[in-house]
């Protein structure tokens, strides 16, 4: 192997790969090549340190990551690359402990079971003990033990409960950990604890890894748990070099774990440890990385590093304060037409946002314009999960014999209706040929169904019955609450722990949203009844008017935290508004801290152009809200930024064919007075001459579409 080190690498990076053995920390920026230098730290350490393959161990944090860097090994080294250990902490410690079951007091034929099949043994486990799954959520049970895990807790560590919840919750951890014991399972978590006090309580074993792996990497350090770190502790406790590399700027993975503060103790905890910056960005440009570096400044506690790059300037960030959401989508898809029109291309663009409800809209505007995209990592507005759920409730208002929805929503939330139970209910549906409504209502009548299932059964079918009677027709919005709050949907997930039930909460109170511009965009000034039905196929359409084709170019749409590791020559940064960017629940202290990590990794995706948006209001459970831009705005420098002007047009409602952008004769967000309705503030427009309407927020009798040419509106302001 022959490698010229120093035509290959700047300087700071040929600094790192080529430091003397010991222990080195890499503090690398978004875009300076950091796997570049743990590969050829490995290359340096077999070429110049006659370093043996079967010696090193590099540690990564995606088994997409640990195959791209085997990949980049075996081309760079050849067969030097065999004999390496490569790959996620989970991996390398299911490994470990594949080899040495009968130290780890496993059967050596021992199961790996994912989250679902863990999932599924607390809920079994939670029926042997008779824990009602309604007061100790079966989801909340499973985040308290893998949580525990990964900060290295065993039941036994727990100590006294403060009270009765809380002893049963412990105990029911020691009734799983026994559990999995007997029948030979190791959850995810188990892995690296397992593995972890393995070696830690064998100490002729531990030697025998410390002595053969001389040199320790570990990427993305940044991102390591409690467990995570103490296993690296101990496998790097006799190396004669050790290099992490992270960035304390990206740690955004507070919320399931992740503890920046690892990379101070590892500062600590191995002695004379030196620090290595890479802080020239081959990614964006001058303005971008000035823009990033101003905000993320703000953040203390810093271990210090300021990105830059060789290639100065750059085009402006671009900052649009959009009047609402609306507005926001189409000025975002008005820059996505005008980037292609001179010679861009849809894939290079990136659409970020902190919340997955935010996508709605944005989806229905690019869909309207015909605008092909993709959500990375994710699902459209109208296929997700919690959606399909509360749409279900509405399908079975419209038509209670829809077995498709009843069986969808039987038991969501959870009412205690097991799949026994309700196979009775498929039976019975059968055998009397008919309709899983009819035959519950004849299960419940002639007692086929008892306890728990019984009631569960005759709660569900008394909610819709109480709605029918005190509804005589069916307005539309109040069967979205109904669906989204009466049926219990939006509690279950506000009740829970984590992103991802917050996240789900976030896209219900998104469909009161959605339902509520539905209306004001299928109504004029005269009243009129929206049909249910109407709504149902506009959903339905929505989330089957864009197909994903791999072959396509495609614009992506992504949460900023799905749009780590990657980058777009542009990039929308959307909602960067308080109480949004940062969210509401992160607005001080170190969830502060972490929000502004999170709109520094935003920033640095952008290559070429950056664009930030805000809205002056934003609908949310149905209401507009007036918002502010988010503090992260007034942290970038003014001359940094091109304050866009806010756009005057709009698109037609979605059942119309027009995509084209037109003028029309009042601006969004203008005064206007009427002779009858008295002032208010447009808020949305379409068509033009004499097909021109306009919506108007009336400050004293609320929102109203009218004719242009007929309503004699006057601008005031």
């Amino acid at each position: 192997m022959n490698v010229d080190f120093a035509k290959l690498l700047n300087s700071r990076q040929l600094e790192a790969v080529a430091a003397p053995p010991g222990n080195i920390l890499v503090l690398a920026g978004a875009g300076s090549g950091k796997t570049r230098v743990l590969v050829y730290r490995v290359a340096w350490l077999i070429a110049e340190q006659q370093a043996m393959p079967q010696s090193i161990l590099t540690v990564t944090f995606t088994n997409k990551a640990a195959k791209e860097m085997r990949a980049r090994f075996t081309d760079l080294l050849q067969d030097n690359a065999k004999g390496m250990w490569i790959g996620t902490f989970h991996g390398l410690a299911h490994k470990l402990l594949r080899f040495h079951w009968a130290e780890a007091n496993l059967p050596q034929n021992f199961q790996v079971i994912d989250s679902g099949e863990q999932l599924q043994i607390i809920k079994k486990l939670q029926k042997q003990l008779e824990i009602n799954p309604d007061r100790f959520d079966p989801k909340k049970l499973q985040h308290f033990i893998s949580s525990s895990k990964d900060e290295g807790i065993r039941p036994s560590m727990l100590g006294a409960a403060d009270n009765p919840f809380e002893r049963i919750k412990f105990e029911f951890y020691g009734h799983y950990e026994s559990y999995c014991k007997q029948q030979g399972l190791v959850d995810f978590s188990e892995l690296l604890l397992l593995c972890y006090e393995t070696l830690r309580d064998n100490h002729d074993l531990a030697l025998h890894y410390q002595a053969r792996f001389k040199h320790v990497l570990v990427d993305e350090f940044q991102d390591t748990n409690n467990i995570q770190y103490q296993w690296f502790q101990l496998m790097a406790k006799s190396a004669l070099s050790t290099m992490v590399v992270g960035d304390d700027d990206q740690s955004i993975y507070g919320w399931r774990g992740a503890k920046v503060e690892n990379i101070y103790k590892f500062l600590s905890d191995f002695a004379g440890t030196s620090k290595i910056c890479l802080e020239q960005n081959y990614r964006s440009t001058g303005i971008i990385l000035e823009a990033a570096n101003a905000v993320i400044k703000n953040n203390s506690g810093r271990l210090g590093k300021n990105l830059w790059t060789e290639t100065t300037g750059g085009d402006p960030i671009s900052l649009y304060t959009a009047f609402n959401e609306q507005d926001e989508a189409r000025y975002v898809v008005q820059e996505i037409k005008n980037w292609v029109t001179n010679g861009g291309r849809l894939q290079d663009i990136g659409i970020l946002y902190r919340s997955n409800a935010q996508s709605r809209v944005i989806e229905d505007a690019l869909v309207r314009s015909g605008v092909t995209y993709t959500i990375y990592g994710g699902l459209r507005f109208f296929e997700r999960a919690e959606i399909k759920d509360a749409l279900a409730y509405l399908r079975l208002l419209v038509n209670c014999h829809d077995d498709v929805a009843f069986e969808r929503v039987i038991n969501a939330p959870p009412r205690g209706i097991g799949a026994k139970s309700f196979q009775k209910i498929k039976d019975l549906t059968m055998l009397r040929q008919c309709s899983y409504w009819d035959a519950a209502q004849y299960a419940i009548v002639e007692n086929l169904l008892t306890g728990k299932a019984k009631a569960g059964f005759i709660s569900f079918m008394r909610m819709f019955e109480l709605f029918t009677a005190n509804n005589e027709s069916i307005d539309l919005l109040v069967a979205v609450e109904f669906a989204v709050n009466d049926s219990g949907l939006l509690n279950y997930f506000r009740e829970q722990k984590g992103d991802k039930a917050q996240s789900r909460a976030e896209n219900l109170a998104e469909l009161v949203s959605a339902t509520s511009v539905f209306m004001q965009e299928t109504t004029s000034d005269v009243d009129v009844t929206i049909n249910l039905t109407d709504f149902l196929a506009y959903s339905a359409l929505e989330g089957t008017q864009t197909v994903d084709d791999p072959e396509q170019p495609a614009v992506q749409l992504m949460t900023v935290h799905s749009a780590k590791g990657l980058e777009f020559k542009l990039v929308f940064i959307c909602g960067v508004e308080e109480s949004l960017f940062p969210h509401h629940f992160s607005r001080e202290g170190n969830a502060l801290e972490e929000e502004r990590r999170l709109c520094y990794v935003a920033m640095t995706r952008a290559m070429q152009k950056l664009i930030l948006t805000s809205a002056r209001y934003r609908r949310l459970f149905g209401k507009d809200e007036l918002r502010n831009k988010s503090r992260f705005i007034s942290e970038i420098p003014a001359e940094l930024l091109d304050e866009q002007q806010q756009m005057t047009v709009t698109q037609p409602s979605y059942y119309m064919q027009h995509t084209a952008m037109e003028q029309v004769p009042f601006p969004i967000g203008s005064r206007v007075t009427h002779a009858q309705f008295g002032a208010g503030t447009v808020i949305n427009s379409e068509g033009m001459d004499e097909r021109a309407r306009v919506q108007v927020q009336f400050d004293g009798c609320g929102s109203k579409w009218l004719l242009a040419e007929y309503a004699k509106l006057e601008q005031i302001a």
